[in-house]
């Protein structure tokens, strides 16, 4: 089986699309290159299926090599018969090749060895063809000096059986099936546990119990963090007889005095070697598809947020809110660079609520500040209305920004490379203000983990976890584009083909000899060759360039093509750019190559339409409900304004401009089944929401979206 052929068999993508792509794949293309710029290759494969071809072209060669690994150890053993070597070559599953190896395995000496070593493996051998009726008399021939008497002999002899029985390719197969099919996890609580404070929110698994194969990722999650916890004991079931018959039936043959023998090593067989490995194997695989649900929805939230509204270049006066501290207010101009920074002091102890007013007025007109940024942690609605009470010589926006991770970036190196002369209570403000002038821009600078927009991301893989959550954020970037001449370092290391050395090449280039006038330019960055400009140019945009293309999302490559289309409209390129008219006259076909197709060209010409179009929505106002400040003032009945804050498989929570964020559960999403959040609410969606429910000592607070 080739790697094309093994991938086709899970994705039901074509062949030759999959060929395609793992073909540009071993030319160092980057996977936002690949979906965007060579879809008549892949057969207009977007960057998730790409993806997909990408993990399992590397399952593949993973397989392979422990293949070759099991081969070349069964080998060394002098074990490998032509038939157990052609049966390890034609098999492409991972659980199976295991089975095979696992008689061949390098272990502790078990039970079984210290048999053979007292020369039993004969007799159970006799025992397991079952054609011997009188067992007792031929075990007392194998008494020796290691061997006390017939049953000791009998034991010995049963050991071997139950060794053979575990490794019996058949009997795994199908026991494996029966625990994937009909296996429950139960809970029971710790005793000594049981009146903990902190267990208390996993009461619900105090007594539980619960299909394998039906329980959801995060009740599974958050059953396995209580008993990592020490709060419950969970195991997972199966019908013991229904196991035990399965084997019998598998391994019995005949009905004489070596069956009893046969049952009573398979009863220990199962107890002591199939059921611990099995079942832990199932809750291993119940496990990891638990993680890749609960990766999922971080991913899906996480893009979501890094797609946020930007309100653009404007002039920001951001807040991080506080009480005793008092406010750290600081003032960035269009580009995000900081202007100025002071603290107020208008909520208690100090209250110095006239003065803080006088300031805010002040720095407001000193910096012509266009809009105002706070912080949702503590004292932001306090601090909201106050803002508000301001009478502003102009009309101000006022925004209220998720704080989620700001702490994170004050502490990095990236905001002490940032800011080497100020505290991280100014480092915090300034990346509240920057989240409102361009969310992405920002959050790139903090490991995605801290954002804390998804459930269980410290109990899942951490591997897979940062692997999809890097995906996700270079999926983001490339589909945004972004400035050549004001991006960050951390930002531009995310664009396809660039990565964190060539971002500080490219940053320190543009220090050295100032901003960037084409794409081409991007060739003189010290080691940013040939295929790292292919990959990266059409992902950076330069405003006011000397071509105007350098502006968009047209490949360099293709800037022939779209001169060739201009001089056959007799117009300049610059004129056919946003000339909806015009565009409209060219006929796709008469401009295909080898190199660029069909979608190729209609992709350039939606372009040209509409260059650089920025695919996040322009950035909202949103006000709470003024009466609302604490959860001692929600009612249930209570109809109110809220943003989704963040998205779970159960459900989403909703910011109502209080502490605590309310619950939406799945099934009160909308009237009829839901399967998927996601197909209801996004992230930072505006809703209208219902208190159904408020459990002030638990600080719990329930919703419904079906009004």
């Amino acid at each position: 089986m080739t790697s094309s052929e093994y991938i086709q068999k899970q994705l039901n993508i074509p062949t030759k699309s999959i060929e395609s792509t793992l073909q540009l794949l071993s030319e160092d293309c980057t996977i936002p290159f690949i979906s965007r710029y060579r879809k008549d290759k892949t057969g207009n494969l977007d960057e998730v299926a790409i993806e997909n071809i990408f993990k399992l072209n590397k399952q593949f060669e993973d397989l392979i090599k422990r293949k070759e690994s099991i081969l070349k150890s069964i080998e060394e053993q002098n074990a490998l018969s032509s038939e157990l070597k052609q049966k390890i070559e034609q098999s492409f599953d991972l659980q199976e090749l295991e089975d095979f190896y696992l008689p061949y395995k390098k272990r502790k000496k078990t039970k079984a060895d210290l048999a053979r070593e007292k020369g039993l493996e004969p007799l159970a051998k006799i025992i397991m063809s079952q054609r011997n009726d009188d067992i007792e008399y031929l075990a007392s021939k194998y008494i020796n000096q290691d061997v006390a008497d017939e049953e000791e002999a009998l034991k010995g002899a049963r050991d071997i059986i139950a060794e053979w029985i575990n490794e019996n390719l058949y009997v795994r197969k199908n026991l494996r099936r029966l625990f994937q099919r009909k296996a429950s996890i139960s809970s029971k609580v710790v005793k000594a546990k049981k009146e903990d404070e902190a267990a208390q929110k996993f009461s619900q698994y105090f007594e539980w119990e619960e299909a394998l194969n039906r329980i959801p990722s995060h009740r599974l999650l958050a059953m396995l963090r209580a008993e990592n916890e020490g709060f419950i004991k969970t195991s997972l079931d199966i019908d013991k007889n229904e196991a035990l018959d399965l084997i019998e039936n598998a391994i019995i043959k005949s009905n004489n005095s070596s069956t009893k023998q046969i049952e009573l090593a398979i009863a220990d067989s199962y107890k002591r070697l199939l059921e611990p490995a099995l079942s832990n194997e199932a809750l291993q695989e119940a496990k990891e598809k638990a993680d890749i649900k609960a990766i999922d929805v971080f991913a899906e939230n996480l893009q979501q947020l890094l797609l946020a509204s930007p309100l653009g270049e404007k002039r920001i006066l951001a807040i991080d809110p506080g009480y005793r501290s008092g406010c750290k207010v600081v003032c960035l101009d269009e580009k995000g660079d900081l202007l100025h920074n002071e603290n107020i002091y208008p909520h208690a102890p100090q209250n110095e609520t006239g003065m803080a007013m006088k300031k805010i007025r002040s720095m407001v007109n000193a910096y012509n500040i266009e809009a105002i940024s706070i912080g949702n942690g503590t004292a932001s609605r306090e601090t909201e209305f106050f803002i508000k009470k301001i009478a502003f010589d102009k009309p101000i926006q006022v925004f209220v920004v998720s704080e989620a991770g700001a702490s994170v970036y004050s502490a990095s190196k990236i905001a002490r490379d940032e800011f080497p002369s100020y505290d991280v209570t100014v480092r915090g403000a300034v990346s509240i203000g920057r989240r409102l002038s361009d969310p992405l821009a920002e959050l790139v600078k903090i490991d995605p983990k801290s954002i804390g927009v998804g459930q269980y991301q410290h109990d899942v893989d951490q591997t897979k976890l940062k692997e999809e959550l890097d995906n996700t954020v270079i999926r983001s970037v490339n589909s945004v584009g972004i400035n050549l001449n004001t991006a960050s370092k951390s930002l531009l290391s995310y664009v396809s083909g660039i990565g964190e050395k060539m971002a500080e090449n490219i940053v320190n280039y543009r220090a050295e000899n100032g901003a960037f006038s084409e794409r081409k330019e991007l060739k003189k960055v010290p080691r940013l060759g040939e295929k790292a400009y292919q990959q990266a140019a059409a992902f950076v945009r330069i405003k006011n360039a000397k071509n105007p293309l350098d502006n968009s999302a047209v490949h360099p490559e293709a800037y022939k093509t779209v001169e060739k289309m201009a001089k056959d409209l007799g117009l300049k390129t610059e004129d056919l750019i946003s000339n909806k008219e015009k565009i409209s006259l060219i006929n796709p076909e008469k401009y295909t190559t080898q190199e660029i197709g069909i979608l190729g060209i209609k992709d350039i010409l939606k372009e040209l339409e509409k260059p650089g179009l920025d695919p996040r929505k322009a950035a909202k106002v949103f006000e709470f409900d003024p009466t609302v400040r604490s959860i001692k003032d929600i009612r249930v009945g209570m109809v109110l304004p809220g943003i989704v804050n963040n998205i779970t498989a159960f459900g989403c929570f909703v910011d109502l401009g209080i502490k605590e964020s309310g619950l939406v559960h799945i099934s009160q999403l909308k009237d009829g089944f839901v399967s998927d959040v996601n197909e209801v609410v996004k992230l930072h969606q505006h809703v209208q929401v219902k208190v159904t429910e408020v459990d002030e000592a638990r600080k719990r607070i329930q919703l419904t979206m079906i009004l």
